[in-house]
């Protein structure tokens, strides 16, 4: 039996029984490359709809955090605080993970206010260790419990 494979028509044959094993080796190799999830769930927060991070693999996924304090307020003192408040917060679940802000590869910043970049900017360098991760930042329409600002991270780990 001739079959033809790929773009560029390479001819070669296969007897159905070297197709099915074929077929078993590469379903057996796409299950390897399924990455093992694990969800970190930070105390107090097990009534909440999403978990507070995900790992995949060497790769950790935080939700979006606000820069509340201890009792679930917001930090107050305006973006300074609250940009301090949500770093701490990412820092204890990537702890809680098992990795570390050096770990941290990307970050996504949605603001209330985009005019507030520049005091957001100063208390994030004070946070967030050399080499600074890549990062985004974007105005939001408006962020739940009125939030000037929400922060998300995406970690890998270091082998």
């Amino acid at each position: 039996m001739n079959n033809f494979i790929g773009m560029n028509m390479v001819k070669c044959s296969l007897s159905p029984g070297c197709a099915i094993l074929g077929l078993f080796f590469l379903a057996a190799s796409l299950a390897c490359l399924a990455q093992e999830r694990r969800v970190v769930k930070l105390p107090g927060t097990e009534g909440l709809p999403f978990s507070d991070g995900v790992i995949a693999g060497d790769t950790l996924y935080t939700a979006g955090e606000e820069g509340i304090d201890a009792k679930g307020k917001l930090a107050t003192g305006g973006i300074g605080p609250e940009t301090q408040a949500a770093l701490a917060h990412i820092e204890k679940i990537v702890q809680a993970a098992g990795f570390e802000l050096k770990d941290i590869v990307s970050v996504t910043v949605y603001l209330a206010d985009i005019h507030e970049f520049s005091e957001m900017n100063k208390a994030y360098k004070s946070v967030i260790p050399d080499p600074k991760p890549a990062r985004a930042t974007v105005q939001a329409a408006a962020l739940v419990n009125d939030a000037r600002i929400e922060i998300s991270a995406i970690a890998v780990r270091r082998k």
